[in-house]
């Protein structure tokens, strides 16, 4: 079996030269991801360019993901070298940007005395040490460190979402979202989010018009809005190293299954992300735990599962995606995909109240049904916005799904889709006109066979508005 489930990786120092690039792409990076956390849009503008040139060359489709900000927070910097901020001290926390210390920390918000008050908890850098504040006056507050760290550099300083005066995206969001819609990109993803007004803000044009926008939940407010998120987005990211700072521990894998359950029911694709492979930032193995948290995550059905540090600022980053590829296709393999698709069978879509959108629910489960009883190894979909193909993937069929479309900017999208591979269809036509050239580019590039029986989704014609034909052919 091929892997089903896709490999975020995203793209650093360590990982943003032309041949690691090939390499990548080669070990199995499906979508690579651009964070503009560090460095400079410009920057990320020729990762970016760099990725398409290297993936042409390939012949691969990769979709390239650009993650927003949003509103970050940072202290003053505690130096390269850093600063050992002991469990038990007690520091000072001013309003700043310029340095930090053992003894007072500057945090760059504006509204920190505004927004923090006495006995809330502030989180340095990615769960490195946490801070309860016990005073605060007009200028500073004194807090006890709850849980001491090795500080370095400017680290982010997580402030409750509940008390964050921020908005999302920001201006410097949006100031990256014009650059890259015009770049072409083909995901972007909302950091902070907190409903699905913050989603409605980003402004972009519907994909595949626009980019697919995914909402990166990582606060307690996000889960409590997740419906309408789901409803708003074009995809999710389970972002678990934020969201496990506003959450007790014990609840972050109940909720990662929760979120991936309602985002797969409502044909969402979602990404689970944050430390998957954390030990291979220097190690040439993973830890058995991470490995089996890989495999949970599979199992718990998402779309795609990301690397972070691991590609970005690692030792051996192809190594990490290879690893990260053998996982989860084993993992693959052995997913109860009959039990997958019964449950999910029960459960209508989120937005089965529009009659387009009913009909293709309505089919997608058909073709499941007759695939499986069959035995049809192949499922065909023809889609113009690649609604059909990602309705059909959550159904995670036994069946291969190759996804058509007439829209590039909709093949490039699909590279998210789980168990899809897209592929381009230089033009549509009748129902008959379309199943006959998807049948040609599937054989001709290999993905089926001269005299398989597959399955093939699509419209009446090019312009249908809903999927409503399901034929059972033989390749010629």
């Amino acid at each position: 079996m091929h892997r089903r489930t896709k490999i975020v990786a995203t793209i650093g120092p360590a990982s943003e030269d032309a041949e690691t690039l090939r390499a990548l792409i080669r070990a199995g990076m499906d979508v690579a991801r651009l964070g503009l956390a560090h460095g400079t849009i410009e920057e990320a503008l020729e990762r970016l360019h760099r990725i398409r040139r290297v993936a042409a060359e390939e012949g691969r489709r990769v979709g390239v993901l650009v993650d927003l900000p949003g509103p970050k927070v940072r202290s003053g910097s505690f130096g390269e070298t850093g600063v050992d901020v002991p469990t038990g001290a007690t520091v000072e926390l001013r309003v700043g940007d310029t340095s930090s210390d053992g003894s007072v920390i500057e945090v760059d918000y504006a509204f920190l005395m505004r927004d923090i008050q006495v006995g809330d908890r502030l989180t340095i850098g990615d769960g490195g040490a946490i801070l309860e504040v016990s005073d605060k006056s007009d200028d500073k507050m004194l807090a006890t460190v709850v849980h001491g760290s090795l500080l370095r550099g400017r680290p982010g300083v997580h402030v409750p979402s509940d008390r964050l005066s921020i908005s999302t995206p920001t201006p410097e969001d949006f100031e990256a979202i014009d650059a890259f819609v015009e770049a072409g990109v083909d995901m972007i993803a909302v950091s902070f989010v907190r409903s699905a007004h913050d989603i409605r803000r980003v402004g972009t044009e519907p994909h595949p018009r626009g980019p697919l926008v995914i909402a990166k939940i990582e606060t307690r407010a996000a889960v409590e809005n997740l419906p309408g998120i789901i409803e708003a987005a074009g995809a999710i990211m389970v972002a678990r190293g934020d969201l496990g700072n506003e959450c007790s521990l014990e609840d972050l894998p109940h909720l990662q299954k929760q979120i991936i359950r309602d985002c797969i029911a409502g044909g969402r694709p979602v990404i689970t992300a944050t430390q998957m492979l954390e030990s291979m930032i220097t190690a040439p193995a993973p830890t058995r735990a991470e490995a089996g948290d890989v495999a949970n995550a599979v199992f718990d059905g998402s779309s795609a599962v990301m690397l972070s540090g691991e590609t970005a600022v690692g030792d051996d980053p192809v190594n990490v995606v290879r690893t990260m590829s053998r996982i989860a296709r084993r993992a693959d393999e052995e997913m109860d995909y009959e039990a997958w698709a019964r449950r999910l069978a029960e459960i209508r879509m989120t937005d089965s109240t529009i009659d387009a959108a009913s009909v293709t629910d309505a089919m997608t489960m058909a073709t499941w049904r007759a695939t499986y009883e069959l035995g049809i190894d192949h499922i065909l979909c023809i889609s113009g916005s690649g609604f059909t193909v990602r309705s059909m993937a959550r159904f995670r069929p036994n069946a291969t799904i190759i996804g058509f479309s007439t829209n590039e900017a909709t093949v490039q999208q699909l590279t998210l889709s789980w168990g899809t591979t897209p592929m381009l269809m230089k033009k549509g036509g009748s129902n008959e006109e379309m199943v006959a050239e998807a049948l040609r580019l599937a054989r001709d590039a290999g993905h089926v066979g001269s005299g398989d029986r597959v399955a093939v989704l699509a419209g009446s014609d090019s312009r249908s508005r809903s999927t409503n034909v399901l034929r059972i052919e033989q390749v010629p």
